[in-house]
């Protein structure tokens, strides 16, 4: 039987409100034999919020260190400690520090298991009123002017439902890069202060919302966009229409069939496709020699 190992535990903190915490953080917090927390004194507050005291060692795990922390905690996990990842706030990896541990644990064969919590994404799709069938999820766009600009001219004909986060002193110049690149009538919704006191939900273009954005805004925020547009269809020439029909005549087909398939192909009426053939057989006509 070969060496007990630990656990690596992720677990989702509230986004706002602290009655969100789900009642498995609780025991996890209280229990765990680590505690690698994004920063310690925002945990201190939660845990204190909740009235639970933990009895494990708590540690640090930011942006900063978790690239020399990670060994650390793989060595606590092989030698059998429970650890909890926590982050400020939702899920631990999703823009947040994690990543690096869960795969760490992961190459090691450590078992990795999560305790559901809040999540802003997911929060901020259901409040937006757009499409949530499919969507992607882009994070924080870059800082420079030029790496948004390309970054968002690579999803511009992305045409699930986009989901951002942003600073609240760079909203503004971020709805104006995405009015910019996805057009001002794009429907979008600016969710801030989710679950919190101050909540708001803002919806419309997002040329309009850049020029509320202008005026400031505040808290944490959460940018939902809806998808492109599906591509208008070409427009067919009447000549392109008829040639289709003969192309099916060539095959085979009837005439009568033959318009009525290319009608439905291209969606449009029958007789608009009737008249392109007959406008072609004039055309014919009229440039055919004349006859001696």
């Amino acid at each position: 039987m070969g060496p007990v190992t630990g656990v690596l535990v992720l677990a989702g903190t509230p986004i706002g409100d602290v009655a969100d915490a789900p009642p498995r953080l609780l025991t996890e917090l209280a229990t765990a034999d680590v505690i690698a927390a994004e920063d310690t004194r925002r945990l201190r507050r939660l845990t204190q919020a909740l009235g639970v005291t933990p009895v494990g060692r708590v540690l640090s795990y930011f942006e900063g260190n978790e690239v020399g922390r990670t060994p650390e905690l793989v060595e606590a996990l092989l030698g059998g400690a429970r650890v909890l990842l926590v982050t400020d706030a939702g899920m631990p990896s999703v823009s947040d520090p994690g990543y690096r541990l869960v795969a760490a644990a992961v190459a090691a064969d450590i078992k990795v298991t999560a305790v559901p919590g809040p999540s802003a994404v997911l929060t901020a799709l259901a409040l937006s009123g757009l499409p949530v069938d499919r969507f992607t999820f882009e994070g924080f766009l870059p800082r420079k002017t030029g790496d948004r600009a390309r970054q968002l001219a690579s999803v511009a004909t992305e045409p699930r439902t986009m989901v951002f986060f942003e600073a609240p002193h760079r909203i503004a110049e971020a709805l104006t890069a995405m009015a910019g690149a996805f057009g001002d009538d794009r429907p979008a919704a600016v969710c801030r202060e989710l679950t919190k006191t101050y909540e708001e939900v803002k919806r419309g273009p997002l040329g309009e919302l850049a020029a509320w954005a202008a005026e400031g805004v505040r808290g944490e925020i959460t940018v939902v966009v809806a998808g492109a547009p599906p591509a208008a269809p070409k427009e067919l020439t009447p000549a392109e229409l008829a040639r289709l029909v003969a192309v099916r005549e060539e095959a085979g087909e009837r005439r009568k069939e033959a318009i009525a398939a290319v009608a439905e192909a291209v969606g449009l009426p029958k007789r608009e496709v009737f008249d392109a053939v007959v406008a072609a057989k004039n055309a014919e006509r009229a440039q055919a020699p004349a006859k001696p």
